[in-house]
């Protein structure tokens, strides 16, 4: 009997990755994929519990699976399945659980299940011993742009954080697997990728070395890769030795995400940051010192625990001071099993949902500003697809832009200045 599945995916680009090596195991193993709005034999929804709304999504997906057939399989993966399995093995909507680790298995256990019925879960505690666990390379299918899973698991137990309790400890690929990776990629038409992980900066910590830049100079050596663009790196990675590294690299992009979480030093020690904004400040300096007007970008939490009016007056100034090109803005979420969910001082949510739009709004003013700073420069596009508004790709620094003129192809550079040839959009 032929079966048919949908792939749900929520969360972030490892999430994303990983959906999509689900995809080519069940492909592979004969399910046809259809979109998950359509009635389906089997239903994957790749889980993330990074927030409390991040929790409520992966619910409403699940049961909306279950509503979409309520015959079908359904399977619950990843991230909010390993915090909560427990909740889980007691709704009715879910018949598979795999957490965060065991996702290679999963046509072994969605054949088992399909034949034997009954709730399944192998949600296993992690070992200290964990290795990293290979999934089949997604097909790039003539994609410009790829993203590549490098690493996974985290040590840094930020304490807002739950994301060591459901990724594990650290664990890193060989070099000489992603160097593969990137090969089949480029063969297949590929010229740029984004080096992701759980913890990106961590990547070789596990075998005694930060192995980063050495796996980024094995990737350069390949003649069909132009670009190589890094996923979210902490700035206490950005020395001087490691930024003249990347500088010196033509295809590493000047597009670099420096997670902030606060522009004050108060709330950044209860957050078990590990580094001051005096630090942080010196990292974006190094960058713009070695790269010609580089993009940088970040992640800003509101309303952690204790912060005062004071405290965010401080990281407001501070977000404004750097300049960033894009802001990332989350109201703070308890997670349970975390420090800072025992921590007095919780904040209203009155109170989180103002700085929220008071730091929205200076992130559109700074997108802006950016923005209007780049008209009339002179910029490279690697041309990805075409849509409504025409044929459209990123500069090195992220900037989507659409190039005049009909006569394109996607894997195309055209190179021209913006606001003539270039045009930004949103």
């Amino acid at each position: 009997m032929k079966y048919t599945a949908a792939i749900q995916n929520l969360g972030c680009k490892v999430n994303a990755y990983e959906s999509e090596s689900v995809e080519v195991m069940l492909k592979e193993a004969g399910f046809t994929i259809v979109p998950f709005s359509e009635k389906a034999d089997v239903y994957v929804v790749n889980t993330c519990t990074v927030t409390n709304i991040a929790d409520q999504k992966s619910r409403q997906m699940l049961h909306r699976a279950k509503k979409n057939n309520p015959d079908a399989l359904v399977v619950a993966i990843g991230c909010y399945v390993q915090t909560h399995a427990d909740s889980l093995s007691g709704d009715t909507a879910v018949d598979l659980m795999i957490g965060t680790d065991g996702k290679s298995r999963i046509v072994e256990l969605i054949a088992k299940a399909l034949k034997e019925g009954g709730v399944s879960s192998p949600v296993q505690d992690f070992d200290r011993a964990l290795q990293y666990e290979m999934l089949p390379f997604p097909k790039s299918e003539q994609r410009t742009r790829a993203f590549v899973k490098v690493q996974d698991g985290c040590r840094q137990f930020c304490s807002y954080c739950a994301i060591p309790l459901a990724r594990g400890p650290l664990r890193s690929r060989e070099i000489s697997d992603v160097v593969d990776e990137v090969k089949q990629l480029t063969d297949a038409g590929t010229k740029e990728i984004v080096l992701t992980g759980i913890h990106l900066t961590s990547y070789g910590v596990d075998r005694g070395h930060y192995e980063l830049l050495s796996l980024i100079d094995a990737l350069s050596d390949n003649p069909d890769l132009w670009r190589i663009r890094l996923g979210s790196l902490e700035p206490r990675f950005m020395k001087e030795e490691a930024v003249r590294t990347l500088a010196a690299n033509p295809k590493v992009c000047p597009h670099f995400h420096l997670s902030l979480q606060s522009g004050s030093d108060a709330t950044l020690k209860r957050m078990n940051r590990h580094y001051t904004t005096d630090e942080y400040r010196e990292s974006c300096r190094r960058i713009r010192e070695q790269f010609e007007r580089p993009a940088l970008t970040t992640d800003v939490i509101v309303g952690f625990p204790q912060e005062s009016d004071e405290e965010f007056a401080e990281s407001y100034a501070f977000v404004r001071e750097i300049g960033f090109y894009r802001v990332h803005v989350f109201k703070y979420s308890m997670r349970d099993g975390t420090a800072a969910a025992s921590l007095d001082g919780q904040i209203d949510s009155r109170i989180k949902a103002e700085r929220s739009r008071a730091m929205l709004e200076l992130s559109a003013g700074l997108k802006e500003q950016f923005e209007r700073d780049s008209i009339g420069l002179t910029e490279t596009v690697l041309i990805e697809e075409k849509t409504q508004d025409g044929w459209i790709g990123h500069t090195p620094g992220y900037l989507k832009a659409a190039v005049a003129g009909e006569n394109h192809r996607p894997q195309e550079l055209f190179t021209g200045t913006i606001g003539k040839e270039l045009r930004i959009i949103d």
